[in-house]
């Protein structure tokens, strides 16, 4: 099960208009644990949800998680949540850090990230200083005014390896990477993470210029994903019971309504937490969480959101 951490949030304040920056605190005498480059915990929120968002900060910093949260009315509630009702003093409890997206050792990195996405890149960024490492960081974004971190990145040792692309500006981020993309080293790893459209757009255009799939690491912050369709069959081989899941229901709430309870936190597809071994069947993969290579495997399925081909799925639960 995922360590919890009793924390007090500290040091909010407002970026960009609609992002809140905001530090979390242990709240009793358990020490928050070193966090990675690309990590991001679950946080607790007064809304009852659960919801991850990325760290954003120097990693050498120790006994603190930060947050950089973007009110996004359009979602499904929980930044809504994070950023109107977490305010300085309050506690909440947040996960252990995990990691979904780690630093990959490289002759050279390129960070690639739009709006809020821009987060996790900011502590790839400072990793890579630390390390002496060569790597380009790039944010894409409406204009200055109305994006977070912009002053600490230029006002840090992460300013001479950054560029900005900012619409205000006159800049063109399409433009600058169909360009650029073709001078970049075929042994470099790139990084992105941001809206979902801008997204594909980086890893289609790097996917063009010959880069294995092996070197485009990508963070999705949300997906919409269809989980319906016929009904099946799952076989939960450890118990021996057989679960049918109607069309409208995901395996997970299936498993659940039978008593069946499966460690779960982002329910589309993206964080992992759901993964199941299958025995037996063709999963439908739904998700964005694993590679061509591992859905054309069928070892792994997210119930979360995925679904069967074939008629009865046995897994390993």
């Amino acid at each position: 099960m995922t360590t919890l951490y009793n924390v007090i949030v500290k040091n909010r304040h407002v970026e960009g208009e609609n992002v809140a920056v905001m530090e979390f605190e242990s709240a009793t005498s358990t020490a928050l644990p070193k966090i990675e480059a690309g990590a991001h915990i679950d946080v607790h929120l007064p809304n009852g949800m659960v919801r991850q968002y990325s760290l954003c900060q120097n990693p050498s910093q120790h006994g603190v998680f930060r947050l950089g949260i973007l009110r996004d009315p359009e979602s499904r509630g929980g930044s809504v949540s994070a950023f109107d009702d977490l305010k300085d003093g309050m506690q909440i409890q947040v996960s252990e850090p995990k990691n979904l997206f780690p630093l990959v050792p490289a002759k050279h990195s390129v960070l690639i990230g739009g709006g809020i996405g821009i987060t996790p890149l900011i502590t790839m960024a400072y990793q890579l200083v630390q390390e002496g490492a060569s790597f380009e960081l790039h944010y894409c974004g409406a204009s200055p005014e109305r994006c977070a971190f912009v002053d600490e990145i230029k006002n840090s040792a992460l300013a001479a390896f950054t560029k900005f692309h900012f619409k205000s500006e006159g800049a063109s981020h399409r433009e600058f990477f169909e360009a650029a993309i073709k001078d970049i080293d075929s042994a470099s790893h790139i990084y992105t993470c941001g809206p979902n459209g801008f997204m594909d757009w980086v890893i289609n255009l790097a996917e063009t210029q010959s880069f294995p799939q092996n070197q485009i690491h990508k963070e999705y912050f949300q997906v919409e994903v269809e989980t319906g369709g016929d009904a099946f069959e799952v076989v939960a081989q450890q118990s021996g019971k057989i679960i049918m899941v109607n069309a409208e229901e995901t395996i997970l709430q299936a498993l659940a309504r039978e008593g069946i309870e499966i460690e779960m936190s982002c329910e589309q597809g993206v964080c992992g937490t759901c993964m199941c071994d299958v025995i037996e069947g063709e999963p439908d993969h739904r998700d964005v969480y694993f590679t061509d290579e591992e859905k054309a495997s069928n070892e792994q399925i997210l119930v979360c959101c995925s679904r069967s081909k074939s008629a009865r799925l046995v897994l390993d639960i």
